[in-house]
């Protein structure tokens, strides 16, 4: 096929993904602004010559344009059914594309020559073989479309061009074969290229027919086979009845359990549906095991099972103090929610807005003073049910929140599995050892406890295995935790925090000889009326032979103590019954392990040189007496600066070095030698170097140990102090005031200092303890060193230790 000579110059249309063969009409949108640019261009080239806007219509494919286009008409510029500017474009002939040349607008112009598709006529006797076929293919696939209305206008095109052209609607053709179709100048070639093109597509299809048609007749044979085998199961039954056997066990009929169950609506919509899943599936379809699962684990759940709360006030606060000593903000917690409960009952609000009114308390505090026990007794004082869920090392979010039914041993979750034990809808649930849930690539169980101890959102809580609806709104959950800051965020924030800051040695000489010593008794084989342990071994076991913020170590010793009796008395050694005073206990279990400074020899004291003062802090185990020492390196070592040890961390390291810059401010005013701090290396030092400490509340007690050092002046015995220092010498409040008053009363220290502004702070500390304690709010740090550090012997200052 020759080109004509006669040039064109048409603007560029890029169509991409697209292509467009002549005698096809199509919409394009002019929001692109290539579109818009090409028909503008062609508009601006019409009005200098007759005819219509030209343009040249070009596939393009992944960035690179074709080497043949179609030049096409602007038949009509208006508006697209969506409303968008449009433009309706007639492809007239294909154009060999050119090279680049310069028009109107901002359009891309090209030259090019039209190519010649002109076909014999008339027609050869194969070429009109081809036309036929062709023609009977494009009948055969639009009636499978239902296209009627087509067929009429495919039958009547005759130019052999024109039907090639005709298979562009065609939405079976990949974007490759349109392009190769448009390339393709022959028209016989073409049409060949076009036949072949629909008749590949229509051998596919009857392909995908046929396989469609084997997949139902094998859906068809397994309903068959469905309904033969319930045919056969009553045809079972009648012979069973006719023979007078008994039929099978209610348990195998699930939809009688289900319909006799007493289940909430919504639940026993639910298990009917998974019983009609249970009745079409086979016996040999793995689906009907977990469907059995999932119903028997339904049917055992006590939807309406609740026991009714005991409302006796004055007897629950019984119960409370019956069974644990101390704690009484804890215990008046919990008589306050029973109050407020039995008051909304008595007005009937015992549900409102589809809800009751749970409550989530958080009990924090150090390991031993009773948390979890706690928990047993609100129970017993409400007349609950009482579950127990161990947190302490759950990683995987599904233990909270239950398996998807599509695992292989799905169960669901521990707070599900907890009210299904518990065989009540409203028991009290501890969740024991909240901070120490961690989290990695199975999920964060933290998280899945958001829902769970949110009062506005857990009466819809939905369990992934199970997916219905729980009400957990009259749950009561308790958390522990040893440590608040280890509680994420978002998870304290739902819950109510009580803090268990310990025992003072009063109360637990109580609870030794109230709860301790009677329950030993028994597990040692021994009588109430065999032994006996008067209260001053009790209080020398709890002050001597115990420090710690609970009563753990204390109950151990108590049944080492018993135990050690009972050895004796099977040995023929020690007859009974037997009385254990404070001065049998070395015999018995050996020395004191901690006996208080005030208790020591002078000279042992670690206060009985310069450079060491008593500090408090809080631990994970309760309150704590810290020790800080502090030395100057030999001037001839060189070695200037500051040096700390003991694994202390950024925040109290910061503090030394705001106690040196005071110290190094202030020499001269507090008359200290602080020209040494220049010229010699600083080394301040926490013993117990393998437990890491942090925090601010150490930094009087490192700006009295260093002024001790300099000054040469001893710090006092029987002080003890808290409190965080600045630049300028002020005080500054800290935290965990009440834990270390009680550490400082465990360790036999008579005078504390504490920050001025935490003076309110001493309401909480029992009066017994404070009754027993110099406190001193303080708001300088110059009247922390007047009364920390003892007076100057003979007004000489001793000589300053060096540090090796």
């Amino acid at each position: 096929m020759a080109s004509t000579s006669t040039p064109l110059t048409l603007p560029v249309l890029p169509l991409d993904g697209e292509v467009v063969l002549p005698g096809m009409v199509v919409p394009l949108d002019l929001s692109d602004s290539e579109v818009r640019a090409a028909v503008e261009a062609a508009q601006a080239a019409a009005r200098t010559t007759p005819g219509k806007p030209r343009v040249l219509l070009v596939p393009r494919i992944d960035g690179t344009y074709a080497n043949t286009g179609v030049l096409g008409t602007v038949e009509q510029v208006g508006r697209l059914a969506d409303g968008d500017p449009g433009a309706l474009i007639r492809g007239r002939s294909r154009v060999r594309i050119g090279a680049g040349t310069t028009g109107p607008g901002a359009a891309l112009w090209v030259e090019g020559t039209r190519v010649d598709e002109t076909a014999p006529d008339p027609l050869p006797g194969h070429l009109a073989d081809l036309v036929k076929e062709y023609k009977a293919l494009a009948t055969a696939w639009l009636r499978k479309r239902g296209a009627w209305q087509v067929v009429d206008r495919v039958q009547a095109i005759d130019d052999v061009s024109a039907l090639a052209d005709n298979s562009g609607y065609s939405p079976f053709l990949t974007t490759d074969q349109k392009v190769e179709l448009l390339e393709t100048a022959d028209p016989v070639a073409r049409l060949k290229l076009a036949t072949q093109q629909l008749r590949d597509h229509l051998a596919e299809q009857d392909v995908a027919e046929s396989i469609a048609k084997d997949v139902q007749e094998g859906v068809d044979k397994q309903q068959r086979e469905f309904l033969l085998r319930r045919q056969l199961e009553a045809v079972r039954k009648e012979l069973r009845e006719l023979n007078g056997e008994q039929e099978g066990e209610e348990s195998d009929d699930y939809r009688t359990r289900v319909e006799a169950a007493d289940l909430p609506e919504k639940v026993r919509e639910a298990a009917l549906k998974e019983v009609d899943k249970l009745e079409r599936s086979s016996d040999q379809s793995p689906e009907g095991s977990w469907i059995r699962t999932w119903l028997d684990t339904v049917l055992e759940m006590p939807w309406n099972e609740r026991t009714e709360d005991a409302y006796d006030i004055r007897g629950a606060k019984a119960v409370l103090d019956a069974e644990h000593s101390g704690l009484e903000d804890v215990k008046e917690r919990i008589t306050e929610y029973l109050a407020v409960r039995k008051r909304r009952d008595d007005r009937g609000l015992g549900v409102v807005g589809g809800r009751r009114g749970g409550a989530v308390l958080a009990l924090v505090g150090p390991p031993g003073v009773g948390k979890t026990s706690l928990g047993e007794s609100v129970a017993h004082a409400m007349g609950r049910k009482f579950v127990r869920v161990a947190l302490g090392g759950v990683r995987d979010e599904a233990e909270i929140r239950g398996h998807r039914r599509t695992y292989v041993g799905a169960l669901p979750g521990r707070v599900v599995r907890a009210i299904k034990e518990a065989g009540s809808m409203n028991p009290v649930v501890l969740l024991d050892e909240i901070d120490k849930v961690g989290s990695d690539f199975r999920g964060d169980p933290a998280a899945a406890l958001l829902e769970v101890l949110d009062p506005a959102q857990n009466h819809t809580f939905r369990d992934h295995y199970l997916e219905v609806e729980l009400d957990l709104s009259d749950v009561v959950f308790l958390a522990t935790a040893n440590v608040l800051e280890a509680i994420p965020e978002a998870l304290a924030d739902r819950m109510e925090i009580v803090r268990l800051d310990g025992y003072t040695e009063d109360e637990k000489v109580v609870i030794a000889r109230d709860h301790l010593l009677p329950r030993q008794l028994e597990r040692a084989g021994l009588d109430k009326d065999e032994v006996t342990i008067d209260e001053g071994a009790l209080r020398k076991l709890a002050g001597e032979y115990t420090r710690e913020a609970g009563v753990r170590t204390l109950e151990r010793s108590v049944a080492r103590l018993l135990r050690k009796v009972a050895a004796q008395h099977e040995l023929g050694e020690r007859k009974l019954p037997f009385t254990v005073r404070d001065e049998d206990l070395r015999d018995l279990i050996g020395r004191p392990h901690h006996v208080p400074e005030s208790a020591q020899d002078p000279a042992e004291r670690r206060t009985s040189v310069p450079g060491v003062a008593t500090g408090l802090a809080v631990t994970g185990a309760g309150g704590d007496v810290l020790f800080v020492e502090a030395s100057l390196a030999d001037p001839e070592t060189g070695a200037a600066g500051l040096t700390l040890t003991g694994q202390l961390g950024d925040v109290m390291k910061e503090s030394a070095q705001i106690a040196l810059s005071f110290l190094r401010s202030h020499g001269a005013e507090l008359e200290l030698p602080v020209g040494d701090l220049k010229d010699r290396g600083v080394h301040i030092h926490f013993p117990a170097g393998a437990v890491p400490k942090d925090g601010p509340s150490a930094g009087i007690t490192m700006t009295t140990a260093l002024a001790s050092l300099l000054s040469g002046r001893l710090a006092r015995t029987d002080v003890a102090m808290t409190g965080e220092v600045s630049l300028t010498g002020r005080v500054l409040p800290i935290g965990g005031v009440k834990q270390k008053l009680l550490a400082a009363h465990r360790a036999g220290v008579t005078t504390v200092i504490i920050p001025k502004r935490n003076e309110p702070d001493l309401d909480d500390v029992p009066a017994e303890v404070l009754d027993t304690l110099d406190v001193h709010a303080v708001t300088d740090v110059r009247q922390v060193l007047e009364l920390a550090l003892a007076p100057a012997t003979n007004g000489a200052a001793p000589e300053v230790p060096v540090a090796a």
